[in-house]
């Protein structure tokens, strides 16, 4: 048999689909692509096979006898393909911890310490998933996924893992090195903007009612952008702490104004399913990163007191001893 001749799997991916719900839509819905990407795959097949598999009928079509008998068949191939492929990946699944959260959670917060977890636990390989997308847990082969949210997921596990705040950071060198220590002083200072962390619950946190939203500037859709642009000195951000406290640990950000906190409506949580807290894997990593984070909030307190120039000195010497914080 010759391989090279069969038709690219895209196209009978489509093609089942398509005559088993005898609907090029519905199958565009399965398959997570456009109606016309399906009418598209489906087409080249029959020209590349030479016959009609669907009889068209203004915008509604119908399986041809071939069709019907050539679906069937493709039906039970993918079946077993499937099949095979979910055989070889339970035969290392057990090895695998797969941990879905935010792109910038990933980032900022989990990808400096993992490496401890990692070291701690060689029998497991890690796979982080880096996603802005909700973890549907029936579909997605994800084991635990750390959310940023108000807390209600129904029928699952979830713990409180991390409560958040914002609060304003800038680069030690910023203005010269002449960093405001009055909230108003900001009226004169440029902003940094962000979809994610608007200023409006800190300027009330901080009695600034009538100061307004920064309107003017670069928009920042990305929170480890926004990070960066401050740590450039191209102006002020607010930040959240998850994501701000390693940079402020190594003395690359200074937090303004340490005692008003901006209030976040969102908390981390730690979810997946009650059936999966029963794995060693899945306890294992919930154990650590708790303890990850109990450890985390001991480091934000003493670089918040000690200031850039102390927290720099620090951060040298965990360098030295191959530290991370």
């Amino acid at each position: 048999m010759d391989l090279r001749q069969l038709p690219a799997l895209n196209a009978l991916k489509a093609f089942e689909a398509a005559a088993r719900h005898e609907s090029f839509s519905r199958a565009a819905d399965e398959l997570f692509v456009t109606h016309g990407a399906v009418s598209h795959q489906i087409r080249a097949l029959e020209a590349e096979l030479g016959v009609a598999l669907f009889a068209r009928d203004g915008k509604r079509v119908r399986v041809t006898d071939t069709g019907r008998r050539y679906a069937g068949q493709v039906r039970d191939a993918l079946n077993q393909l499937a099949h095979a492929t979910q055989e070889i990946r339970a035969g290392d699944r057990d090895r695998r911890l797969v941990v879905s959260m935010l792109s910038s959670f990933a980032a900022r917060w989990v990808t400096p310490r993992i490496g401890r977890f990692i070291e701690a636990h060689p029998q497991w390989d890690v796979e982080l998933q880096s996603t802005n997308s909700l973890t549907d847990f029936a579909l997605d082969d994800v084991d635990v996924a750390i959310r940023f949210g108000y807390g209600h997921y129904p029928g699952l596990h979830a713990e409180l893992l991390l409560d958040e705040i914002f609060f304003p950071a800038c680069s030690p060198d910023f203005n010269g090195g002449r960093l405001p220590t009055d909230p108003r002083e900001l009226a004169k200072l440029p902003l940094l903007r962000s979809d994610d962390e608007l200023w409006r619950p800190w300027f009330d946190a901080a009695g600034l009612q009538d100061m307004p939203e920064p309107k003017r500037g670069v928009l920042y859709q990305d929170s480890s952008n926004l990070l960066q642009a401050a740590m450039d000195g191209q102006g002020i951000a607010l930040v959240r702490r998850s994501l701000a406290t390693h940079e402020i640990t190594l003395g690359r950000l200074v937090r303004l104004f340490k005692d008003i906190d901006g209030p976040s409506p969102w908390r981390y949580y730690f979810i997946c399913p009650p059936q999966r807290m029963q794995t060693e894997r899945v306890r294992a990593f919930r154990d650590w990163v708790f303890d990850e984070v109990a450890r985390f909030r001991r480091l934000y307190e003493d670089a918040c007191e000690a200031g850039p120039l102390m927290t720099a000195a620090a951060a040298a010497q965990r360098a030295r001893m191959g530290d991370v914080p």
